[in-house]
């Protein structure tokens, strides 16, 4: 109504007879439809087409059990093989439960390095019969090169044998070591006097242990101090059927 009396004013105004637009409310809903439009959201846009539909996803798998009913007995085990699994009324058996298996040893060894077969035997000897950790320790403050890769060795040692083969840790002992030589020693020639040449040897070497369950350090302290006890002889009045040692001399001169 406003439109309309603005107009009725200015035909007043200038003289002239007074135009009316009659809008109908069709063209009113297309002109909101086109400003709407024009300022249209893209990423609106986007969300409504890429947003999941729950609906489509259940009719999909409602489907997809309609056919499992319909397979043959192949076929569903072919698509039991390819990792579909048709629905089963049998009720599952309990899991059973695996013990590992307790070894008796286990064998490690370092790799190929650069040192003599002769060198190697010296700290192998230093570490054979001693306890694992009593090894490691040795190793630890000994002054020898090579003995920062047998420490390492005999570490990596101890957890595999904890871990994979189930053995007692404070159990452990070095039972046995010993030094091969490598494959392949590598050869150089060596100048001489007087125009003759020698042969240089490159040796390379590593070292194999097996280590055990023994006694700990404790039982074997505790053994030694009875077997001390047990050579005590007392001084009493009671004769003792035990051998005399360190006799005096019969004679003197």
């Amino acid at each position: 109504m406003q439109a309309v009396a603005r107009q009725v004013r200015c035909a007043s105004r200038l003289g002239t007879p007074a135009q009316f637009r009659i809008v109908t409310s069709s063209h009113i809903q297309w002109q909101c439809q086109r400003r709407a439009s024009s300022y249209y959201n893209p990423l609106q846009w986007i969300q409504e087409k890429f947003a999941p539909r729950a609906r489509k996803v259940e009719e999909k798998r409602t489907g997809e059990q309609e056919k499992q009913g319909q397979q043959s007995a192949f076929e569903a085990a072919v698509s039991q093989e390819k990792g579909v699994r048709p629905k089963t009324t049998s009720v599952e058996s309990a899991p059973t439960v695996v013990k590992k298996k307790k070894a008796t040893e286990h064998k490690y060894s370092t790799a190929n390095f650069k040192i003599s077969h002769r060198k190697l035997n010296m700290i192998g000897r230093q570490i054979s019969g001693r306890p694992i950790d009593h090894a490691i320790v040795q190793m630890q403050f000994s002054e020898k090169r090579a003995t920062s890769r047998i420490k390492s060795m005999l570490a990596t040692a101890k957890l595999h044998a904890t871990a994979y083969k189930n053995m007692d840790p404070s159990k452990l002992v070095v039972a046995e070591a010993w030094v091969t030589k490598g494959p392949k020693q590598l050869k150089r020639l060596e100048p001489r006097g007087r125009g003759k040449f020698g042969i240089r040897v490159h040796p390379d070497s590593r070292m194999h242990v097996i280590l055990r369950e023994g006694k700990t350090f404790e039982q074997l302290k505790k053994e030694q101090r009875e077997r001390r006890l047990r050579r005590i002889v007392s001084a009493g009045l009671v004769r003792e059927d035990v051998p005399l040692r360190n006799p005096a001399r019969t004679w003197q001169w």
